[in-house]
């Protein structure tokens, strides 16, 4: 085959390629979205549905049967949004958070200031084994969820975090939203995750974590009040029992460094860290209502 002729099959063909690409990345970014989920089995019903009608329609040629799928399809449509609603939500609160401007707008000594306190706040309970949740705003708002708890927008220190989830304290079962180095509100409610976890014993206070982080791109910080466990949760994965230097390490990646978690590779799936943590650090929470009442 001479130059000429690849040259001319290209000029004839490339918009083939270019679509077929743009496709598979749309069928990819699909699968993500949906794997791991209870929709994941909906679109996987809907499509085996689909494909035999369809066999069965080319095959016997019906023409009733036809007019019928032609129709419903268009109800469909209509019905898509609403059947995978939490699905779209995600993806779209995703899209939209920007995180690339994210460097561009903070300040970073007051971000270092505050990943200090907050650090020495979560080391502090993890030793007293004091059972903890912080969710820390990023670009996606959380006041929806500041409204379900106590408002107090105050200063954050290790001091008051340790007198917020004192066993004993009125405050202390929920979530602490901290946004803008201040706890703007205690006590919440997080909306708890409903994947469907390889490990079980992951207790309501991680749920609540890893559901947050699904809906938004908040970071979650979990204490666990069995074992003392530090654990991260962002973009619906969790990274457990760190220690104390692995966890100030991890926050300043998140929120300091410019590069993006997913091209230095450092999160993992949420099934594979829960497959792989040790069996010594999983716990279940002893309080039922960690995470929110």
């Amino acid at each position: 085959m001479s130059a000429a002729m690849v040259w001319e099959f290209i000029q004839r063909h490339w918009r083939h390629a270019v679509e077929i690409v743009v496709l598979s990345m749309l069928i990819y970014q699909i699968y993500r979205a949906f794997r791991a989920t209870r929709g994941a089995r909906i679109l996987a019903g809907l499509v085996v549905i689909l494909l035999l009608f369809t066999a069965l329609l080319q095959f016997f040629r019906f023409q009733v049967i036809s007019w019928l799928v032609s129709n419903a399809l268009l109800v469909l449509l209509v019905a898509l949004p609403v059947i995978f609603q939490p699905e779209i939500r995600t993806a779209l609160a995703r899209v939209g958070s920007s995180r690339w401007l994210d460097w561009l707008l903070r300040n970073d000594r007051r971000q270092v200031a505050f990943l200090e306190n907050l650090t020495e706040a979560v080391v502090t309970l993890s030793k007293k084994r004091i059972g903890a949740l912080f969710a820390i705003e990023r670009n996606i708002s959380l006041k929806p969820i500041q409204e379900t708890g106590v408002t107090l927008s105050a200063v954050f220190t290790p001091e008051l975090a340790h007198a917020l989830f004192f066993p004993k304290s009125p405050l202390h079962d929920g979530a602490i939203i901290l946004a803008e180095e201040k706890v703007q509100a205690a006590a919440c409610v997080l909306p708890v995750s409903q994947r469907e976890l390889s490990d079980r014993s992951i207790g309501l206070r991680h749920r609540a974590a890893i559901g947050i982080t699904e809906e938004t791109d908040a970071v979650c910080v979990v204490v666990s009040e069995e074992t003392g466990a530090i654990s991260i949760c962002i973009d619906g994965h969790i990274e457990r029992a760190l220690g104390p230097e692995k966890f100030a390490q991890r926050m300043e990646e998140i929120f300091l460094s410019k590069k993006n978690d997913d091209e230095k590779g450092i999160s993992k799936e949420l099934g594979a860290e829960v497959d792989l943590a040790d069996p010594g650090s999983r716990d279940l929470d002893r309080d039922p209502g960690a995470s929110g009442r």
